[in-house]
């Protein structure tokens, strides 16, 4: 009698622990830039904001609500990885995810290897983030600065410009971005050289001094990576000198509304660059996301909108692939996972953990007083990554693992 009464216990312990399973919420560390980025994160947030209301009204996750913890790394390193040991430590969630700035992400993928803890990487945008520095934890969305430059390389190389000049913030991911460029604009040009080329401190532009040391070099063409507040001070410098649209620029980001919000009718015309025209895209994707996202904030989607919805809706499909929050077995799910987002349906290649996410390709125009792209199209990414090859000579062999 006494079995069959302990028998009879332990499953009434056995379904009251899946009933807690069941109430307890799946849990989503999220860090980012806030503070220091708002025109792109402030949009990105309000992105995953609407990708969690949707997926826990349709039910949520393996019978289980979904939260994000969110959290402010203020543009600095240690403050996101203070914010992650927080986060997995003590607040014990399933996966992490953001990152702004490259060295903020390297950062944190660094804690993800250690801790063996999924990291999905949604903006950091370094080419080391999935080869150098890469890890077994570490999952990329948005296409890489090898990926973008790839895009505008195809471009760039049909202008007849042989002399070429780099401006790019002086961090990761402007060095990684301008390697890419002269790497494969070579490939494609060997008749190019790069004559100039300016390291600004991310933030703390001189546009004047920067433009006029390349202005030296007598560039035919420049290779733009500033971005935000730099990129707006870049601008308007060179358009009262008469440099733009006078010398062609090829310029990575510059198309994103984030930006050409900011310079309204001061945009520099024939700027070849990487963006987002959302006011243009009629897919049926897009034309839903647009649609749900207005209706929600009462806004126009900026590319941070896209990142971090896309960002969540890859973390549901692996949680979903997997059937469990468990890192090892989302480790193996997130591999070769194929999910959706507003640009279309994309992957992560097993290789390196990159996804196939690709950029809008176009030259910007002025339209009403507003920025806009003109002459566009949508790059997928799976088209501009490199070969096999070429990855496993670049990403450590106990990250292919």
């Amino acid at each position: 009698m006494k079995s069959w009464v302990h028998i009879g216990a332990l499953w009434v312990s056995f379904w009251l622990a899946l009933s807690a399973n069941a109430q307890t919420p799946i849990r989503i560390g999220e860090i980012n830039s806030y503070s220091a980025m708002p025109q792109f994160t402030q949009p990105y947030k309000q992105g995953w904001q609407l990708a969690i209301e949707e997926i826990n009204a349709a039910g949520g996750l393996l019978g289980r609500k979904v939260e994000v913890l969110a959290r402010d790394d203020a543009g600095k390193p240690e403050d996101a990885l203070r914010h992650a040991i927080e986060l997995t430590s003590q607040e014990k969630v399933d996966v992490l995810a953001g990152g702004f700035l490259s060295n903020v992400g390297l950062a944190l993928a660094d804690h993800a290897a250690k801790n063996k803890r999924l990291f999905v990487a949604s903006e950091p945008l370094t080419d080391a983030l999935v080869w150098d520095k890469g890890n077994r934890y570490t999952f990329r969305l948005r296409p890489s600065t090898y990926m973008q430059a790839a895009m505008l390389v195809e471009e760039a190389a049909k202008l007849p410009a042989k002399r070429w000049a780099t401006l790019a913030p002086n961090y990761e991911y402007g060095q990684s971005a301008v390697a890419s460029f002269k790497e494969l604009l070579k490939a494609k040009r060997p008749d190019v050289e790069f004559v100039g080329e300016q390291w600004p401190v991310l933030g703390k532009i001189d546009a004047g001094s920067s433009l006029s040391a390349l202005m030296q070099s007598k560039p035919d063409a420049i290779f733009n990576v500033t971005f935000g507040a730099d990129l707006a001070k870049l601008v308007r410098e060179g358009n009262q000198r008469g440099i733009f649209p006078k010398v062609p620029v090829v310029s990575l980001l510059s198309g994103e509304p984030e930006y050409l919000e900011v310079l309204k009718d001061e945009t520099p015309k024939g700027w070849i660059v990487t963006g987002y025209p959302w006011d243009q895209i009629d897919t049926k994707e897009h034309a839903a996301f647009t649609a749900n996202y207005y209706r929600k904030f009462k806004d126009n989607p900026k590319v941070g909108s896209v990142v971090g919805y896309a960002t969540m809706q890859a973390i549901f499909a692996a949680i979903k692939k997997a059937g469990s929050t468990d890192n090892e077995k989302l480790v193996v799910a997130m591999r070769g996972l194929k999910f959706s987002t507003p640009f279309g349906p994309a992957e992560f290649r097993a290789i390196d953990q990159q996804s196939t996410m690709g950029a809008y390709v176009g030259k910007l125009d002025v339209r009403g007083n507003q920025g806009s792209m003109t002459q566009w199209r949508y790059a997928d990414g799976k088209n501009y990554q490199p070969t096999d090859a070429y990855v496993k000579l670049r990403r450590p062999a106990a990250a292919q693992q």
